[in-house]
């Protein structure tokens, strides 16, 4: 067992530290000003860093997009599951009310849209490394609706799931280019609508 108090112990945990600054920096940059236009100068200096503490951790600017996502993407996956498991009643009722977990989020001052989509609406369109990382994490997210969709349409669940997506990321985009968390109740209204069905 390392020593808290060796020298080692101590340039791992601020290096860990410098890391987290990074990641939260990049992270608050990138979706408030965009990926393309955030240079590496911006990110070092908002984080107290040095660049090339950037490039030891990251490799590069596409590295740190990359740790980015992948980090908002747990975080955001890890609360919305969370949020959906606590509604109450059955399948239908959570995936009717999901759509005001989305407002919750739309309502926050630190929402500058989906991290993913933006991501990939600022790439090359030729460039599939970003759609992928986009892929991975919408994935997870339609694992969870379709879980739910099993149940509410048994006849149907990959159908349901993938209306129900589609509503998901226009209400996402809608909340992002309005800045109104109440497109969300309008996206709630049209699943209700789908789920009679």
């Amino acid at each position: 067992m390392t020593d808290a108090l060796s020298p080692s112990f101590l340039s791992d945990l601020e290096r860990s530290s410098a890391r987290e600054r990074l990641l939260l920096a990049a992270c608050d940059l990138f979706c408030r000003q965009g990926i393309n236009v955030t240079g590496v100068d911006a990110v070092v200096a908002a984080a107290g860093t040095a660049k090339t503490t950037l490039y030891k951790a990251f490799g590069s600017k596409e590295g740190l997009v990359e740790a980015v996502l992948e980090r908002e993407g747990s975080l955001w996956r890890d609360w919305f599951v969370a949020k959906v498991d606590a509604i109450p009643g059955d399948a239908t009722n959570k995936l009717v009310n999901l759509f005001d977990v989305l407002r919750e989020w739309f309502a926050e001052e630190s929402f500058f849209g989906c991290p993913f989509i933006n991501a990939v609406g600022e790439h090359d369109k030729e460039d599939d490394r970003m759609r992928e990382i986009a892929l991975r994490h919408k994935k997870i997210v339609l694992d969870k609706i379709r879980e739910l969709a099993k149940e509410a349409r048994p006849h149907d669940p990959e159908g349901l799931t993938h209306e129900l997506a589609l509503l998901i990321d226009g209400a996402i985009v809608a909340a992002l280019i309005t800045r109104d968390p109440g497109v969300a109740t309008h996206a709630r209204n049209a699943a209700a609508r789908i789920l009679m069905k």
